[in-house]
């Protein structure tokens, strides 16, 4: 009499721990109760740490009397007033400076959008001899400080153009961003080649490419450009000092710093007073960044892709 054995089944092959380890990261822990409470304190401790500057500029803008100490951070409410706005708006106008800031800040944006939009395309999806080396020359552009160009840049600008005191004068050096172009080429540079391909086909050229497909397609890329370089020329001071003689037509942040060296000390409050139009150079840009912080996610290029 045989008896018959069920045969035991093969061992599954142990996993490679390699392959466990890749599916284990690419799994988030959950952290526990005390963990959680701990990383909120961490937050708020560290958002508080950021924000008490600008809240101390801005209940140091308001105050009547001067108060350098700690408690000035939780001022009286009777010491508050606008009086420091109205005696810096009446030296350097206020209104006129943010003109000129927006003029200076607002053609350097164009500029730095158009010309960096075409320069990223380019390196980017076209196909032409060189195009190596001029990536190259923009990458080592950024190595070279801007503070050495300045006498050169003074000398072809103000003597041989002659666009001193104009607002032309305060744009040139600042309307091609290499920056720019670099974040460009990288974001057209995740573009499907099928969606151009298939364009070509149907006839488009290249421009109708940049602006029918290209451009939707990058829009975080261009409110990150926009964001980061109005931060630059709005806060410029040096070459808007040296290129603007004239009071009328220099930015908010040169009249600010002529109202500092000239007339700040004589008045009654001089740290409410500068306080106070810092509060005005810096309000455009928190304001901006808050209403646009959303666009810096990166756009779903898969879904403009059939599968």
């Amino acid at each position: 009499m045989t008896t018959e054995t069920t045969p035991r089944p093969a061992p599954r092959p142990a996993r490679p721990a390699r392959t466990r380890r890749r599916k284990d990261l690419g799994t988030p822990r959950r952290l526990s109760r005390g963990q959680t409470i701990l990383q909120g304190i961490v937050l708020t401790l560290g958002a508080i740490a950021f924000l008490f500057p600008f809240y101390y500029m801005l209940v140091g803008s308001l105050q009547t009397a001067p108060d350098t100490s700690i408690a000035g951070a939780f001022p009286n409410p009777a010491n508050l007033t606008l009086q420091n706005y109205a005696e810096i708006n009446s030296r350097i106008n206020l209104l006129t400076g943010l003109v000129n800031s927006g003029i200076f800040t607002g053609g350097v944006l164009l500029g730095t959008v158009v010309f960096g939009v075409l320069a990223g395309y380019s390196l980017a999806v076209l196909q032409w001899r060189g195009r190596g080396v001029t990536f190259a020359l923009a990458l080592l552009v950024q190595t070279i400080p801007f503070q050495l160009l300045m006498i050169p840049l003074y000398v072809l600008i103000a003597r041989n153009y002659g666009l001193a005191d104009n607002y032309l004068g305060m744009i040139l050096p600042f309307a091609i961003n290499s920056a720019a172009v670099l974040i460009f080429r990288q974001y057209f540079l995740q573009l499907p080649k099928e969606l151009f391909d298939a364009a070509r086909v149907d006839g488009a050229g290249e421009f109708r490419l940049l602006w029918r497909i290209a451009l939707p397609l990058v829009r975080p890329a261009l409110v990150t450009v926009l964001l980061l370089t109005f931060i630059g020329p709005w806060n410029e001071f040096l070459w808007p000092f040296l290129i603007t003689k004239e009071a009328s037509l220099q930015p908010l942040a040169v009249s600010l710093a002529n109202y500092i060296s000239t007339v700040a000390g004589s008045t009654a409050n001089p740290y409410g007073a500068i306080l106070s139009g810092a509060v005005v150079l810096a309000a455009p840009v928190v304001v901006l960044f808050i209403v646009f912080q959303r666009y810096f996610t990166s756009t779903d290029l898969g879904s403009s892709v059939k599968g």
